[in-house]
């Protein structure tokens, strides 16, 4: 097949004064291209990267239409708006290009966390009590409150619609009321966006990743709102990995935080697969799997958990990520793919062929 590999490059990405200094952490690098490019062509594929803008002089639209690709590999973030992640899926809907991965709803409803927090409620799937707070001096939900009308410290402030950890730093966990109004105050003052506040999960942090999808026939109907019992026998799920970490300096408070996912990117530390029981790795493939449904994922996602230490490890979600990193140095899925022997280029071209098998596209391999 033609494959066209859609991304934004960090190094293309638009500059203002005074923007956060994480920005554009969650795009990508050219060896994250030249990886997908190169492991797609070792598939039998011909494939191309192309910078996903419309603007001159990247003009995506003009170039997707003279490439005429059968498929696009998209990994696009895009810049602005609420849901950004799904702007260039809505393209190639319009231009009636098949692609890889979730489409537009599931993407903009994932990169909105107190909205899928919403959806997860919905069908009974654990995740931490929370609000979303628009404004600085907003009134506290009840969701936030104990028996007595205090606040359930402690609480963890992030903003809503990013990732690769933006805003997370120890002063994430705010422990008083004064800390609270002060980290949601700054961080509405830096990202300009809802900054969710949510009850802090203390204890182990797991990642759950997995390809393929869930047919119908796959998943039980969801019935009086409580978690699905899944059979996930048509997604694939790779290795459990945990981050280590208590190997980062407790300046880190125990948190995956941006810092170490961009400038300690190189010295990662994490088990994978991740030291569990046999009984936690299923109950975390279940809900995993029953995640990927109810918030419509396809192809490839990988679910975040923490194992919260105060309660028996009872695991809850902190989010899904429809569009997982594929950095084949360092990403967390990639990671899990080594730890189950496939070679980088199996990962991502079996992320193809269940991409292609959805849209009844035939891989060049079986074409032949």
């Amino acid at each position: 097949m033609r494959i066209a590999v859609l991304a934004n490059l960090k190094k293309n990405a638009p500059t203002w004064e005074g923007m956060p200094a994480d920005q554009w952490d969650d795009l990508d690098s050219p060896k994250t291209t030249n990886a997908l490019v190169a492991a797609l062509q070792s598939g039998g594929h011909e494939a191309e990267f192309f910078e996903a803008r419309i603007q001159p002089p990247y003009n995506l639209v003009e170039k997707l239409t003279a490439y005429q690709p059968d498929l696009c590999f998209n990994i696009a973030e895009s810049h602005f708006g609420d849901g950004r992640e799904s702007q260039i899926p809505a393209l190639l809907e319009m231009l009636r290009l098949p692609y890889t991965g979730s489409q537009v709803l599931s993407l903009a409803l994932a990169l909105d966390k107190p909205m899928t927090k919403r959806i997860l409620c919905y069908h009974g799937l654990p995740t931490p009590e929370f609000q979303a707070f628009e404004s600085a001096d907003e009134p506290i939900d009840d969701d936030l409150l104990d028996g007595d009308g205090g606040l359930r410290f402690p609480l963890f402030v992030k903003p809503s619609r990013e990732g690769t950890s933006m805003g997370v730093s120890a002063k994430s966990i705010v422990r008083t009321v004064d800390e609270l109004y002060e980290q949601v105050a700054l961080q509405l003052r830096t990202y300009h966006q809802p900054i969710l506040v949510e009850h802090y999960i203390e204890g182990r942090e797991i990642m759950i990743g997995m390809v393929g999808n869930l047919k119908p026939t796959a998943a039980r109907r969801l019935s009086d709102r409580t978690a699905p019992n899944v059979l996930p026998d048509t997604l694939t799920f790779l290795p459990a990995l945990e981050v280590d970490l208590g190997a980062y300096d407790p300046s880190e408070a125990g948190l995956y935080t941006n810092r170490m996912k961009v400038e300690l990117a190189d010295t990662y530390h994490y088990f994978c697969p991740a030291p569990i029981s046999g009984t936690m790795l299923e109950e975390l493939q279940a809900l995993a799997a029953a995640i990927f449904r109810v918030t419509g994922c396809r192809d490839v996602a990988r679910v975040d958990f923490r194992l919260d230490a105060a309660n028996e490890d009872k695991p809850y979600i902190l989010e899904v990520n429809p569009l997982p990193g594929l950095n084949p140095g360092y990403s967390d899925l990639c990671l899990e793919a080594q730890a189950a022997d496939w070679p980088y280029e199996r990962l991502i071209n079996m992320i193809v062929d269940v991409a292609a098998e959805r849209h009844g596209l035939k891989t060049m391999v079986e074409s032949q």
